[in-house]
């Protein structure tokens, strides 16, 4: 994005560490060579191999990336949080940056999803050629020279600190002329292999051979998404699950443990209490801003700091039901945006400041959920999947998860109710 272009996160109301796991035990990290000399890469290791052009590299394995055990009969799980952001574009804001360092300092890790087009310099955008729309049409621009710089060393380090760096595809198209919720799967496909194609030549695309490349193989490192305004789910799933994804998160659902849909993780995104109404709002900055101040970024100015603290208490009294209850996995999205002066951005830091030092607490990337989820007893996943929203096993979780699983629910697997 350029300095002047920002991500449209769509008009619908639901648009859009080191980990320790398990039993407190830490995955170890492999040392790399850092060809590309990143700042604060770590120093000369195994052989890496740069792809195509250059702009990303395979270095070997993740740092900082934790291998999951499988939770002991009778030990309570962790209560996982996920961060994570749409777009996720370095700009004039630094708010990439700084989330980045926000998370470093309180021992958490994020999943980043990039528009591929914020990889994408303005005199390229023909390059990109959206299903249903025409050649260099995108709904939330493209980028810039320093942007790309930029945002090509936020992703470098975020990655090399134990984040995720996923997709949000490219050109955000909403809505019903020619929106993701019309793609065919066949579209999505063509739309995913381009957001691949722009972060792994991005070098060439903007002159910048000189740079360092990203020091990860996309192809393998992308292994989930949220859809633009979270629409087009059903065809998405399709395809992302025929190009080898492992997760999706571009549902609506409860507080409750998750299963798969059609093969893929189902980490839908979650309602929350709403302080001040009587019904739920989804674990979104954007929904809430949504409901405070409706199509306006910038609303009522004496109304910041009370819609702000909305947000905060909503997602810290989601996360309390979950801690005292069931301890399903509470999943936040978010957009590096300054709706509403920022107090969603300070809303958020909150939330992660007060939540990701706390013992129990394990404030990790989707990836790094999903390794931990694939690594546990199906039966055992089953089992938690029968505890409610905000309920706790009434036995007891050494007794609850130290007895026969229960059989799976009745119903197709995964699925999560919605309550209305």
């Amino acid at each position: 994005m350029a300095a002047t272009q920002r991500i449209a996160a769509g008009a619908a109301l639901v648009a859009a560490c080191a980990t320790v796991f398990a039993d407190g035990s830490v995955g170890s990290t492999a040392s790399r060579q850092d060809a590309m000399k990143a700042p604060g890469a770590p120093g000369p290791g195994s052989a890496v191999r740069l792809i195509g052009d250059g702009s990303t590299a395979d270095t070997g394995v993740q740092p900082h990336l934790p291998r999951p055990e499988r939770l002991r009969p009778g030990r309570k799980p962790p209560q996982f949080v996920v961060f994570s952001w749409d777009g996720a574009g370095e700009d004039g804001r630094k708010l990439f940056s700084h989330f980045r360092k926000v998370a470093k300092a309180n021992n958490a890790t994020m999943t980043y999803f990039l528009s591929g087009v914020y990889m994408l310099p303005e005199e390229k955008r023909d390059l990109y050629r959206p299903p249903r729309h025409s050649a260099g049409r995108s709904d939330i621009g493209f980028n810039d020279e320093q942007g790309i710089r930029d945002t090509a060393r936020q992703l470098r380090l975020a990655w090399l600190e134990g984040n995720e760096i996923g997709t949000h595809f490219n050109g955000h198209f909403c809505g019903s002329d020619g929106g993701v919720g019309q793609w065919s799967a066949e579209e999505w496909k063509d739309e995913i292999n381009q957001a691949k194609q722009f972060v792994k030549s991005w070098k060439t695309n903007a002159g910048l051979q000189n740079e360092p490349s990203l020091p990860f193989d996309y192809d393998r490192e992308l292994i989930g998404a949220r859809t633009p305004c979270l629409e087009g789910r059903k065809n998405f799933v399709t395809a992302a699950r025929d190009l080898g994804f492992r997760y999706d998160t571009s549902g609506v659902g409860n507080q409750v443990w998750p299963g798969k849909k059609a093969g893929l993780w189902d980490l839908s995104m979650q309602l929350v209490p709403f302080p001040g109404h009587s019904y739920e709002q989804l674990t979104m900055d954007y929904n809430f801003r949504a409901d405070q101040s409706g199509a306006r970024t910038q609303g009522d100015p004496d109304k910041f700091a009370e819609w702000g603290d909305q947000l905060r208490d909503g997602l810290l009294q989601g996360f309390q039901r979950a801690y005292d209850g069931n301890r399903a996995p509470l999943v936040i999205g978010n957009h590096f945006e300054s709706w509403n002066g920022g107090t969603y951005m300070r809303a958020v830091q909150e939330v992660v400041e007060r939540l990701c030092t706390q013992s129990e607490v394990r404030c990790v990337s989707f990836h790094q959920l999903v390794d931990w989820l694939d690594a546990q007893d199906p039966q055992l996943l089953r089992k938690l999947r029968t505890l409610k929203v905000g309920r706790a096993p009434e036995e007891g979780w050494e007794s609850f998860l130290a007895a026969r699983p229960a059989p799976e629910p009745k119903g197709a697997p995964g699925a999560l109710p919605i309550r209305p």
